[in-house]
């Protein structure tokens, strides 16, 4: 997602959304399933019948797979290839306008872009003729992310559902803080064989809420989040208080967002670093890798390295940029 709107950025490529109604409805089934007549819609004189589902319905496990394999066979009648290295990434080549469409699909939402707005609109209206949708126009929010444009710049941010996440942990009037962690902490296991089954349930929900802010457009509380992430089988007290930190830093900073600065010209900058045992717990190394073009974030990846790393002879502490 990221990569191709710096590449839309740098390309100056057109960018339209669409939602797909009801998505889960459309998918065939190929398992025999029944299910017991809705209440209050039980067929008179059959009233201990049961519905032969033909086609899937939400809820249903085999529901995602259903409409997924729906999708891909109308993408492959509109002339879209699947590429094999991402299943929600599907490409296109129009004779008529002698350009090429890509178009970004995840469950119900869906991302068409190329050089010609023209045959980008002229692809997604066939799209649309094969499945109820709404038309988004031309893309302003994508999976909770909102994407703006200004001239060859497009910014993409999170703050309404950092908004939300502040919200549900309380931390909406918390004081602010200028690092995701203090300086110098480092967590320790738990003594305690269990946790409290509700502080590990609170402390599971605001980790996995600060990961898909971490996973969309904030790289810059990965390490706290991916560190406090360890712990979540068995937190304790000052887990809780560390991961709600984040959080004080987070009321800092509610308008960061992503920007790829398509007027730089700039290719792939890649860096990467990692420490030295530095990890108490599993006296494991950790390592490090940021890939941005242009700029921006467009993929970044931490990493535990097993025990290898410390061995006398074998060491990665650098920090190089590539280009």
């Amino acid at each position: 997602m990221r990569l191709i709107l710096a590449l839309a950025a740098l390309e100056g490529w057109y960018l339209s959304g669409l939602d797909v109604r009801n998505a889960y409805l459309y998918g065939e089934l190929e398992e025999e399933i029944y299910m017991e007549q809705p209440e209050g819609f039980h067929a008179r004189g059959k009233e201990r019948h049961v519905l032969w589902l033909r086609c899937a319905l939400y809820g249903l496990k085999q529901a995602g797979l259903a409409w997924w394999q729906a999708l891909k066979k109308s993408m492959e009648e509109l002339g879209f290839v699947n590429l094999d290295s991402d299943a929600g990434l599907f490409k296109c080549f129009d004779e008529a306008s002698q350009t090429f469409i890509i178009a970004v699909v995840y469950v119900d939402d869906a991302i068409f872009l190329g050089p010609s707005k023209a045959a980008v609109e002229v692809m997604k209206k066939r799209f649309m003729e094969c499945w109820e949708s709404r038309d988004l126009g031309e893309l302003k929010e994508f999976l909770h992310m909102r994407i703006g444009r200004a001239g060859q710049n497009i910014y993409i941010d999170q703050a309404q559902y950092l908004q939300a996440v502040l919200q549900q942990c309380g931390m909406v009037n918390a004081k602010a803080v200028p690092t995701p962690l203090p300086v110098g902490y480092v967590p320790v296991n738990s003594l305690d064989k269990a946790a409290d089954p509700e502080l590990r349930k609170r402390y599971q929900t605001v980790i996995g809420s600060l990961l898909y802010l971490m996973l969309g457009t904030r790289p810059d509380i990965l390490f706290a989040v991916t560190k406090m992430a360890q712990f979540t089988a068995n937190p304790t007290e000052d887990h809780l208080s560390h991961a709600l930190y984040i959080c004080h830093y987070l009321v800092g900073t509610p308008n960061y967002r992503l920007r790829y600065d398509g007027a730089s010209g700039q290719g792939l900058n890649a860096c990467t670093d990692s420490d030295w045992a530095s990890d108490i717990n599993t006296q494991q190394s950790t390592s490090g890798s940021l890939d941005a073009y242009p700029y921006g974030g467009v993929r970044i990846q931490p990493q535990a390295n097993p025990n290898l790393w410390r061995q006398p002879g074998f060491n990665l502490h650098h920090f190089q940029p590539c280009h």
